[in-house]
């Protein structure tokens, strides 16, 4: 399957948001009728419900967009795993802080850089 560069950033994005969670407000609108038929608004609850982190939205965001692809993370050292740990905890952390297009124009440039 073919994706062109506008719809994976659409498609990183909606994983992106799926991987580190994110908050929803639900709207409730309960309508009664009056006398004349006609419906009026009586009731309108507003929540904000938190969507928490999802572990396989973000493996499929890794797999997707080719991080740590180059890395057989059963051969790193106990050094290794944690540079590697906090080198994705820190790319978490800019996705969240700086937005996704931000994030992801980093990205590219230290990947452009590590080649």
């Amino acid at each position: 399957m073919d994706i062109n560069a506008a719809n994976k950033k659409e498609v990183i994005k909606a994983l992106l948001k799926k991987a580190v969670g994110y908050t929803q407000s639900e709207c409730v609108e309960e309508y009664t009728t009056n006398a004349d038929q006609i419906m009026t608004l009586s009731k309108k609850k507003v929540t904000k419900k938190h969507i928490p982190p999802d572990v396989s939205a973000l493996k499929v965001l890794f797999t997707f967009n080719d991080i740590g692809q180059d890395k057989d993370i059963t051969k790193m050292t106990d050094e290794e795993l944690e540079s590697e740990k906090i080198r994705l905890l820190n790319l978490l952390k800019d996705f969240e802080q700086k937005g996704t297009e931000d994030a992801l124009q980093n990205k590219d440039m230290e990947n452009d850089n590590e080649n």
